[in-house]
């Protein structure tokens, strides 16, 4: 998995069958630092992310699993909202601090 800020969304009228009801987002990867870095990803939401938060992202095999009775062609899907980071004992995001 990876860290990621959710920066947008991806709106798509035609797309896939099995994608059909499902929320896109623009994520931007961050670093151990917490920098954003200059890689984009879009991702399936499974959580009810919002712009700015911080989202754990599983990628690759992991973001094809069946969801229901389907098999979805994923390369992306937000597993998790993220609450805390820290490193080290630094806590480098929280969340409720965020929005202070």
């Amino acid at each position: 998995m990876k860290i990621a800020k959710v920066r947008g969304m991806v709106v798509s009228t035609h797309k896939e069958p099995s994608l059909r009801g499902g929320k896109l987002l623009l994520l931007q990867f961050v670093d151990e630092e917490g920098n954003l870095l200059p890689e984009y990803e879009v991702a399936a939401d499974n959580v009810g992310a919002g712009i700015d938060e911080w989202v754990l992202v599983s990628r690759g095999s992991a973001a094809r699993q069946p969801y229901g009775s389907e098999t979805r062609p994923l390369d992306a899907v937000l597993v998790g909202i993220i609450d805390t980071v820290s490193i080290d004992n630094r806590l480098l995001y929280s969340k409720k601090d965020q929005y202070r």
